[in-house]
């Protein structure tokens, strides 16, 4: 016995994926942020030092990237899932490759978590270098998933 999804509904499942990615694009460079303050934080000295760190910049920087984890993670499986649902295949492209690479370097840069707590500046240095090198593609990715809701949109 196979469950028959209404088309309707599949039609609508795939406007999921896009709205999840926004809204994290958007909560990455929030992350970014408080990123930035926390190495500030770090680093300052004195009244600054003791303002910054009211902010509990760490904590808030440490649970929102917990969140993008999952949600990043989610998302990605959630998107080939409608697709095969949608159309029996997956396409394998730049959009796909390239959310594949941006879910393994996020899983990447959470792992170093436990080194960066020990202070070691390689797992820092290497967070920063991955996250931003995963804003950038995330960004491209926007603009190519728009072009793909484009093309899901003229075939309606």
């Amino acid at each position: 016995m196979s469950l028959e999804i209404p088309a309707e509904i599949k039609f609508w499942l795939n406007f999921v994926h896009p709205l999840l990615m926004w809204v994290l694009l958007g909560v990455s460079i929030y992350a970014l942020y408080l990123g930035v303050q926390w190495r500030r934080a770090r680093t300052a000295e004195g009244d600054l030092k003791k303002e910054l760190i009211k902010g509990r910049y760490n904590i808030r920087h440490y649970q929102i990237g917990s969140a993008l984890l999952a949600l990043m993670v989610i998302g990605a499986v959630a998107a080939m899932a409608v697709t095969y649902i949608n159309n029996g295949k997956l396409f394998v492209g730049p959009h796909l490759l390239v959310g594949l690479g941006m879910t393994s370097m996020i899983a990447v840069s959470a792992s170093l978590s436990p080194f960066m707590q020990k202070g070691h500046y390689w797992a820092r240095y290497t967070h920063i270098v991955l996250n931003a090198g995963l804003l950038a593609l995330f960004s491209w990715q926007a603009v190519s998933g728009v072009q793909i809701i484009q093309n899901i949109l003229s075939k309606k």
